[in-house]
């Protein structure tokens, strides 16, 4: 494991550690980013396939509308009666933040304004062909919303396990290592001071005896 190249100072040593305990607590705060990013992809991820499900189901059920409308009219008829539907939509959109992610909220507001066609042409297959797309549209922006927070949150998830793998792979270890580096060298540098004195002391002491 390698070290940071650093001398084997007391301040440095405070720097080190200083350096080594944050990194300690950046670690433990992207674990619990993690955790948390994790339990929100799970529950989007429900939530998506639970909307494709639904928007499957309301298209082919519209579909299927659409088809009986078409044998009961003709495809003439529906044609003609499609440009008579008059429904006014908005759409709005917002997020929300979690953990630095931004999560979208899609809301549609369909408006259908009546009269449409007469009934003239028509038959009651149309009015359920109208009814089940609007469904299925309401449906597709709840998917639309599911989906964007399922790739959002699997992107900072990536990233946020990378600086979590950096941390306790690189730099927590190569910290941990240059502090016990700097504490040996100092360590060992005030025992070859405390043999130097004790030297000193001992020839001094000589000195004295001998005089």
């Amino acid at each position: 494991m390698a070290r940071y190249e650093t001398a084997p100072t007391r301040t440095n040593l405070l720097r080190l550690k200083a350096d080594l305990a944050f990194a300690n607590e950046g670690y433990e705060l992207l674990e619990q980013k993690r955790e948390i990013l994790v339990m929100e992809l799970k529950r989007f991820t429900a939530r998506a396939v639970d909307a494709q499900r639904r928007a499957d189901e309301e298209l082919a059920k519209a579909y299927a509308a659409l088809r009986e409308a078409q044998i009961a009219t003709g495809v003439g008829g529906v044609g003609g009666a499609a440009p008579a539907v008059n429904i006014r939509h908005g759409l709005t959109l917002s997020e929300r933040r979690v953990m630095g992610v931004s999560l979208p909220a899609v809301h549609l507001d369909l408006e259908e304004r009546a009269p449409h066609y007469g009934p003239t042409g028509t038959s009651v297959w149309t009015d359920e062909a109208v009814m089940r797309f609007k469904g299925a549209v309401q449906a597709l922006a709840a998917l639309a919303e599911a989906r964007i927070a399922v790739v959002r949150l699997a992107r900072e998830i990536r990233k946020t396990i990378r600086r979590v793998n950096a941390l306790e792979r690189v730099f927590i270890p190569d910290y941990t290592e240059s502090v016990k580096y700097v504490e040996d060298a100092l360590e060992e540098s005030e025992r070859e001071e405390f043999a130097t004195l004790k030297a000193i002391k001992a020839r001094l002491e000589s000195a004295r005896g001998g005089g």
